[in-house]
């Protein structure tokens, strides 16, 4: 029988575990009225959430919604209580330590030191040993349908028991879970916005993980969340594999693949690319979706309105700048950038004396082709 942990509660409600828990949880959110309002009685804020985890007491608060529309749209669920965000921190950091081990290898989404780049990289190498050995090389690239929408929360439950006995523990997660629901659908669905959905998310999908590793014996697979892909040389070997695995997700988990699902040869010449984690991907080379250098430009003119209002400064604006170049960088899509930035200069009428332009900061090397540059401009207006 598997192993499983009985003694986790007791490191959740320590305060130290509580204290590094609400430090995570302020990262990006000092600003919001729900953390400013928290570190007024900090000490006194963080005991009575050790006190109601002790005496049995927490309850999950509310969430509000939105909705995002980069890269798609989506509808979110943020809590409301800077209290909850603090419990999900310390949750996590307790829940990571039983299922970190347990993942494989190349699952990379929401993993300290993992991501999208580390996925691409190898995604690529896994393509390369295929076409080194083979001299071809298939792909089984594969999403799941409405995934958050579609996790079953009784599948769930079975899935974290069994890895975790700890009776305290597992009442706060089934609170967590049974907090939210997909509209219309009782029973189902993870709220985007909650850090543990991340986590509750690779624990659901692990069984697929394990079962293509471990069941099928597949030797180049790679998931990121609800996307993955398997390279073979056997074009029918990955037809074969998407059926079974298809009827697998239906019987075991409850989801079923989208329309994108398919298997193709990946080639330069006689194929296509491998759509994933944001890149058009092939053995010998990458390059960056042109969905996202649009997103980029759209993104680009909801700064230069926030400049012009005098909503940002031009420091945000490089440090945004600066994370999309060095997307783009892995993408060989620098000169991409450069030009939308050169149609797109940043300028914004002050009233008083004008201040000196600046340019974002440098970013790679001279072996490089050149980041992009912000052309920021100030100028006054004339009396």
């Amino acid at each position: 029988m598997a192993k499983t942990f009985n003694n986790l509660f007791e490191k959740l409600i320590d305060f130290e575990t509580i204290f590094l828990a609400y430090k995570n949880a302020r990262k990006g959110k000092r600003e919001t009225d729900a953390c400013i309002i928290f570190e007024r009685n900090l000490e006194e804020n963080l005991i009575e959430l050790q006190n109601e985890l002790i005496w049995g007491s927490y309850k999950m608060g509310g969430y509000f919604y939105f909705d995002v529309h980069e890269p798609k749209k989506r509808h979110v669920a943020a809590l409301i209580d800077f209290k909850d965000r603090v419990l999900q921190h310390a949750l996590c950091d307790v829940l990571n330590e039983v299922f970190e081990p347990r993942f494989i290898f190349d699952s990379y989404a929401c993993r300290d030191g993992k991501g999208t780049h580390a996925g691409a990289d190898r995604a690529q190498k896994m393509m390369r040993e295929c076409l080194a050995q083979h001299g071809q090389v298939y792909a089984l690239k594969a999403d799941i349908s409405k995934y958050f929408a579609s996790i079953d929360h009784e599948i769930l439950n079975r899935l974290i028991r069994r890895k975790i006995s700890d009776q305290k523990i597992l009442a706060i997660i089934d609170g967590i879970i049974d907090s939210y629901h997909t509209p219309g659908c009782p029973g189902k669905g993870l709220p985007l916005g909650n850090l543990t959905s991340q986590l509750f998310a690779n624990i659901y999908l692990d069984a697929l993980d394990q079962h293509v590793k471990n069941v099928k014996r597949e030797k180049w697979y790679v998931r990121y969340a609800d996307d993955w892909v398997v390279f073979h040389h056997d074009k029918l070997h990955l037809r074969a594999l998407r059926i079974e695995l298809q009827i697998w997700l239906g019987i075991e988990l409850k989801l079923s693949t989208n329309h994108k699902t398919m298997v193709f040869p990946v080639s330069s010449t006689n194929g296509r690319g491998v759509d994933f984690l944001g890149y058009h991907l092939w053995p010998d080379r990458r390059r960056l979706r042109k969905a996202s250098l649009k997103r980029f430009a759209r993104r680009l003119r909801k700064l230069q309105r926030q400049y012009a209002a005098g909503d940002i400064d031009s420091k945000q604006i490089k440090q945004q700048i600066a994370c999309w170049a060095a997307h783009a960088r892995h993408g060989n899509a620098l000169p991409a950038l450069n030009s939308i930035l050169q149609k797109h200069p940043f300028t914004r009428r002050n009233h008083g004396k004008p201040n000196r332009a600046a340019n974002p900061r440098r970013v790679g090397s001279r072996r490089n082709q050149a980041p992009p540059r912000t052309r920021i401009r100030r100028s006054r207006n004339r009396q």
